[in-house]
């Protein structure tokens, strides 16, 4: 990460910077969970482990088995009540005194965590975590950059079965980029002077002015995909040059690698993101719509003619 100023100030910065790492995990967390069906943050989660192992707890007991303070738990109960995960109980004889307990639906939604979400985050991380050697700073740095190119929620994602991974665009990888999407257009179009533009000069035309490429990569095949956001205007971009190797189709490595290209536009926070393509390519077009994309004629008329074989213009909706 470029000019990141925690990583620059060290130990001094240190808590800061754990915040900032738990942050970014928790939300890939809160993701995989609303994935599942299931509204739940992570900072409420402690709470319900607490209730769903110890049964009913007064907030002092709560703070005292979590090792937080009252506030900080206190924060998370009316949501939970709202939610309907959990409910106050009254001491009788002393209205004061309340004790919180899991509701039906919250002991529902304890089993659906521990076997629809848990296991597959935890592996995530086991594997994120593999390997950490040395000073405390190098490990943090390590972790950050593996969720920089493979965040949690791509991982599990993923799945432990299917080997994918994100790669971030080297000079190294330059052929690569040039040969997937040579292979994907001459499969049913012919390569046009923009594409040779682009394809031979990766690094100038795209990563130069601001762009990204990234590529996935199959643990027995390679690379076997690519695609980029090329800039076209102040906070405007192309998504552009995707494709897949034929012989990894059927892996969802398309679908893998466009979900990791639309985390990065929402990182960049794109304004304007758009993609041109053929009536031909029904199947991308049907993942371009389910990930977010919509038709849009404004897109088709003001930068349709940059590919003879353009007949389909898409705007990013999110």
């Amino acid at each position: 990460m470029a000019n990141d100023i925690m990583k620059e100030m060290g130990y001094l910065f240190l808590g800061s910077r754990l915040k900032r790492l738990a942050e970014r995990m928790q939300g890939d967390v809160a993701s995989i969970a609303e994935r599942a069906g299931l509204a739940i943050q992570p900072s409420q989660y402690p709470i319900l482990v607490a209730l769903d192992r110890f049964g009913t707890l007064t907030v002092g007991a709560l703070a005292e088995k979590l090792g937080l303070s009252q506030p900080a738990i206190t924060r998370n109960l009316a949501k939970l009540v709202e939610l309907g995960l959990i409910e106050t109980i009254t001491t009788p004889g002393d209205q004061r005194r309340r004790s919180l307990s899991l509701t039906g639906a919250g002991h529902d939604a304890m089993a659906r965590s521990k076997r629809d979400v848990w296991p597959h985050i935890d592996a995530a991380v086991v594997e994120l975590c593999a390997g950490l050697d040395g000073p405390l700073l190098d490990q943090i740095t390590t972790i950050e950059d593996a969720l920089e190119g493979n965040s949690i929620e791509q991982r599990v994602l993923a799945g432990p079965a299917s080997g994918l991974t994100i790669r971030e665009f080297s000079d190294e990888l330059a052929r690569d980029f040039h040969d997937i999407n040579a292979e994907w257009i001459s499969s049913m179009f012919r390569i046009e002077q923009t594409d040779r533009e682009v394809l031979e000069n990766p690094r100038a035309r795209i990563i130069d002015p601001g762009g990204v490429i990234l590529f996935v990569e199959a643990r027995d095949l390679g690379i076997v995909g690519a695609c980029a956001l090329q800039k076209t205007g102040e906070s405007r971009f192309e998504l552009t040059k995707m494709g897949v190797l034929e012989s990894a189709r059927g892996r969802k490595a398309g679908e893998y690698l466009l979900e990791a290209i639309l985390r990065r536009a929402r990182q960049m926070e794109i304004e304007t993101l758009y993609l041109l393509t053929n009536s031909i390519c029904a199947a991308a077009i049907h993942l371009y719509e389910k990930l977010g994309f919509e038709h849009d004629a404004e897109i088709m008329r003001d930068f349709g003619a940059r590919y003879e074989r353009c007949d389909v213009a898409m705007r990013y909706r999110g």
